[in-house]
Formats: structure tokens, C-alpha cells, sequence
């Protein structure tokens, strides 16, 4: 579905990636984890069309997406949630969800409401109130629920963890998992590496700008080296 081909990328004359190659297929999650400052946003821009990249190609479902303009990616169905929720704080819930469909999903916008308010029973409580006035959880909810409006075949998830207390942490796992089990394809990109590990299928470790490790979550979960980078033990 996703396919990341030899990608270099950056910022002017600073090269942050290094040749990455990264595949997503349908219906899979893949995690793409590493600290921060490894690369994971600017892979993320640039798969979105944020940025064009410096050398190499990106294919969405077979067709060559390099370089194109975002809201054409988000047509395509290539949807992502960013870091840091990116509410509208002054507008209400039900504006920043329907603003969700504004490019894509509008003529089935009254299903997907309910469809996201079905996923997130709080936010049907809040419709009205200002975005701003969520809890950190429900805004990230909110996020969620705005990238799913307008009916994405891929959902990029960046940190959608982040700042979270620890049970929500956990909620927010176990929704992701409910969203891929209806046949959503999501790429999750995450600092939380070990509870990333237990809902991906496969997974990338991205260090200084290159994949450093790849396989199957559950083989990586177990890799030594991972496990002293990010556990310490």
C-alpha cells in the first residue's frame, strides 16, 4: 500500500534521512519507532507532502506520490494525525471533526460522524464545547477522530501517546488495535517503543536518519540490542 524507496530528506542543506525503506501493506500496523530527533516527523512530512524530499521515491497504492502536493495526498487516502493533537482550541468539537472532511469524506460526512462518536463516546458529551477546553486524552481523541472523518486507507499516527497519563496510554493502544481489526491500515510512529511492539505487525527503529533494525514486532520485542536502548536492560 505504502512503499518508501531509498528516501533522503531534510531541511535546506541538513540531510536528516539517509536512504530509508519502509513498506506499510493493507490491513497491516506498522511501527515506526525510534527517540526523538531520529528522523520520525521529517519521514512523516515527507510521506504526507509536507516536504519534498531530496532523493528517492514514495508509492501509495502503486501510484508515485514523490513531491505531491498534500491535499492531493489526503485525497488519495493517505491521512495523518501529527504530533502535538493540532486542535482548532476556539472552534467546538463538531467543527474540528467536520473540518476532518473537508477534502475527503464529505459526501458520507453525517455516517462518519457518527461512526467517530460511536469510537469516542466523550467526545458526543463535549460536541459543543471548545476544542481548547478537552482534556489532553480527548484532544488527542479528537485528533484521531478529525484524521478519521475523512475515511483514510491509511492512517499515520505520530506520537499519538505522547503526554498521555498511563492509563490512557493504554485506551489509546487499545483503540488503535479496534481501528486496525476493522481493516485499517495504520503506520504508528512512537517514543513508546515496547507497548508499540505488542499491536504492530512489523516494525522500523530509526536512529541518526537510517532504519537500524527491521522484522517482525514480536522477534524485535525480544532483540537484545533494542532492549538495551530503550529499556536498559
Amino acid at each position: 500500500m505504502l512503499e518508501v524507496a531509498n528516501l533522503r530528506a531534510g531541511y535546506g542543506p541538513i540531510e536528516v534521512l539517509r536512504g530509508i525503506d519502509l513498506t506499510v501493506a493493507a490491513g497491516e500496523i506498522v511501527a515506526l519507532l525510534g527517540s526523538n530527533g531520529a528522523g520520525k516527523s521529517t519521514l512523516n512530512n515527507n510521506i504526507s507532502g509536507l516536504y519534498r524530499p531530496f532523493e528517492g521515491t514514495i508509492r501509495f497504492d502503486g501510484k508515485d506520490i514523490t513531491g505531491t502536493s498534500s491535499t492531493q495526498i489526503v485525497e488519495a487516502g493517505l491521512v495523518q494525525v501529527p504530533e502535538g493533537r493540532r486542535v482548532f482550541p476556539n472552534l467546538t468539537v463538531r467543527d474540528n471533526l467536520e473540518l476532518g472532511s473537508y477534502r475527503r469524506g464529505k459526501p458520507a460526512r453525517a455516517q462518519n460522524l457518527e461512526r467517530v462518536l460511536t469510537t469516542f463516546p466523550r467526545l458526543r458529551e463535549r460536541l459543543r464545547q471548545a476544542a481548547g477546553t478537552l482534556s489532553g486524552g480527548e484532544q488527542q481523541m479528537l485528533a484521531i477522530g478529525r484524521g478519521l472523518m475523512a475515511e483514510p486507507r491509511l492512517l499515520i499516527l505520530d506520537e499519538p501517546s505522547l503526554g498521555l497519563s498511563p492509563l490512557l496510554v493504554e485506551e489509546m493502544f487499545a483503540l488503535i488495535g479496534r481501528l486496525n481489526a476493522d481493516g485499517l491500515a495504520i503506520l504508528l510512529v512512537e517514543q513508546n517503543v515496547m507497548q508499540s511492539l505488542t499491536i504492530a505487525h512489523r516494525a522500523y527503529v530509526l536512529e541518526n536518519g537510517r532504519i537500524a533494525l527491521q522484522g517482525k514486532a514480536a522477534e524485535l520485542a525480544e532483540h537484545p540490542g533494542l532492549r538495551k536502548s530503550y529499556l536498559g536492560h
